[in-house]
């Protein structure tokens, strides 16, 4: 498994504007092969933004970087900002990968 994380640091006020970004996008995740599952995570706030980060779950690495190459991530990263051509971001996202070593599950989770 592999696992594909953007931190955002939102600038304060502009969450709504960067919540319905990503509501209405058009992702095109779930026709990419090796692709597991999707979260977009609200973190901790600080006097200027709060933290997001989107989170992907894939097979493997190879999987995620054929996503990286596809047609589909460019229509799905086509319009990462708003409609208004003001940023909604303090300085630009922060990408990291992580190659699963380990997992547990309670056998009775969702």
């Amino acid at each position: 498994m592999f696992i594909a994380m953007n931190r955002f640091q939102v600038k304060k006020g502009a969450e709504t504007a960067f919540e319905t970004v990503w509501a209405t996008r058009e992702s095109y995740l779930g026709s990419m092969p090796g692709f597991v599952e999707f979260h977009l995570l609200k973190g901790p706030e600080a006097e200027d933004h709060t933290l997001y980060s989107s989170h992907t779950t894939w097979v493997d690495k190879a999987a995620f970087e054929a996503w990286t190459r596809s047609d589909q991530f460019r229509r799905a990263h086509a319009r990462a900002d708003n409609s208004t051509g003001e940023s909604l971001y303090l300085g630009h996202p922060k990408f990291e990968g992580f190659e699963v070593i380990q997992s547990e599950r309670k056998a009775a989770a969702a």
